[in-house]
C-alpha cells in the first residue's frame, strides 16, 4: 500500500524536469534501480538468510528488517532534500533555471493536441484503461518471473545453496539493465514509443516459452535472461505513452490508474505460478502460462498502434473528400 503511490509519483515528477524527447531514457535510468537492486539484493538477501540468525530471529526476518530500514531513512531524506520543480532548485544558477524552465514550457506548447481530463474522466478514459490492461498482463509475467526465479534456478540442481542461487540470479538482471537503457535511448533517439513498447513484449513472451521448453539449465537461463531483458526494456517507452495524449496535469491520475490496475498482476502472476507449481511440481510449467499472457499484451500493443494509424488514415481520407486535394 505504501509503495503504490511512489512509482506513479516519481514518473510524473520526472516530467517536471525532463523534456518529452528525453523521457524514456530518464525513466529507464530511474527504473534501472529495480534490476540493479536484484543484482545487489539477490546475493545479499540469500547470504543474510543463510548466515544471520542472531537474537533468536530467523534469516528471512533479518533480511526483511535490514533491507527495509534504508527505505525508511531515505523516505525522510527525500522529503527534505528532493526539489519540487526547477523553479525551486537553489543548486541551479539563474541562467540554468531559466533555460530549463523555458525548454519545458516549449515542450508543453509543442503538444497542443493533448487532452485535459478530470479525475473521473482520466480513470474511465478508454485509452487509459486499455494501457492499464496491457500493464496488468505485463506485471503478471514480470513479477511472476522475478518472484519465482530462485525456485526455477533451484530446480536446475538440488545441490545449490541459497547464496549460490542468489549469485546465479544476478546475471539476468545485469543483462536486463544494460538492454533496458540501450533500448530506451533508441526510443528517445527515434521518437517512437508504441513499437518500442511492443517488441520487448514479443521477445519476453517467446523467451519465456523457450525457458519452459528447454531441459538444459544453461539454455533455460539464457532464455530467462532474454525474457527479463524484454520485460524491463518495455517499461520506459510504455510510460512515455500517456504523455502523448494527456496533459501534464492529467498524467498523474492516468499513471496512477495504470499502475494500480497493473500492480494487481503482481498478485495474479506469482499466485498462478504457485498454483501450477503445486499441481505439477515444477515452477517452470508456470512460465508457459505467463509467456502466453505476455504475448497477449504484445498483440494488444500492436493493435493499439495499428488502430491509431488507421484512425490517422481515416482522418486524411476525410480531408481529401472535403477539399478534393490529396494530402
Amino acid at each position: 500500500m505504501a509503495e503504490a503511490g511512489f512509482f506513479p509519483g516519481i514518473i510524473v515528477y520526472l516530467t517536471y524536469w525532463f523534456r518529452a524527447k528525453e523521457l524514456a531514457t530518464t525513466v529507464a535510468l530511474f527504473t534501472a534501480a529495480i534490476p540493479v537492486s536484484y543484482v545487489i539484493g539477490a546475493p545479499l538477501s540469500t547470504w543474510i538468510m543463510d548466515n544471520v540468525h542472531s537474537l533468536g530471529y530467523s534469516g528471512w526476518r533479518w533480511m526483511v528488517f535490514l533491507e527495509g530500514a534504508p527505505a525508511i531513512l531515505l523516505g525522510f531524506a527525500c522529503y527534505f532534500l528532493l526539489t519540487e520543480k526547477p523553479q525551486d532548485a537553489k543548486w541551479l544558477t539563474p541562467s540554468e533555471r531559466d533555460w530549463l524552465v523555458g525548454e519545458l514550457e516549449q515542450d508543453r506548447k509543442a503538444k497542443p493536441h493533448v487532452k485535459h481530463l478530470s479525475t473521473m474522466q482520466a480513470m474511465t478514459n478508454p485509452k487509459v484503461l486499455y494501457l492499464s490492461f496491457i500493464y496488468f498482463v505485463y506485471q503478471c509475467g514480470s513479477l511472476g518471473t522475478g518472484y519465482w526465479m530462485p525456485q526455477i534456478i533451484k530446480g536446475f540442481s538440488g545441490k545449490l545453496s541459497n547464496t549460490e542461487i542468489g549469485l546465479i540470479a544476478m546475471v539476468p538482471y545485469i543483462v536486463a539493465t544494460v538492454g533496458m537503457i540501450w533500448w530506451s535511448r533508441r526510443s528517445d533517439r527515434t521518437g517512437e514509443r508504441k513499437l518500442h513498447s511492443a517488441l520487448p513484449l514479443a521477445l519476453a513472451g517467446v523467451a519465456m516459452l523457450g525457458a519452459a521448453s528447454f531441459a538444459n539449465p544453461v539454455l533455460s537461463m539464457l532464455m530467462i535472461t532474454l525474457a527479463l531483458t524484454g520485460l524491463y526494456a518495455f517499461k520506459a517507452p510504455f510510460w512515455a505513452l500517456p504523455t502523448l495524449f494527456l496533459s501534464r496535469s492529467t498524467t498523474p491520475i492516468s499513471v496512477a490508474v495504470i499502475n494500480s490496475i497493473g500492480n494487481l498482476g503482481g498478485y495474479v502472476g506469482p499466485s498462478v505460478i504457485g498454483l501450477i507449481k503445486g499441481a505439477t511440481g515444477q515452477a517452470k510449467a508456470g512460465l508457459l502460462f505467463l509467456s502466453l499472457l505476455i504475448l497477449v499484451s504484445f498483440v494488444m500493443t500492436i493493435v493499439m498502434r495499428f488502430q491509431q494509424e488507421g484512425n490517422k488514415a481515416g482522418d486524411v481520407e476525410g480531408v481529401e473528400r472535403r477539399t478534393g486535394t490529396p494530402v
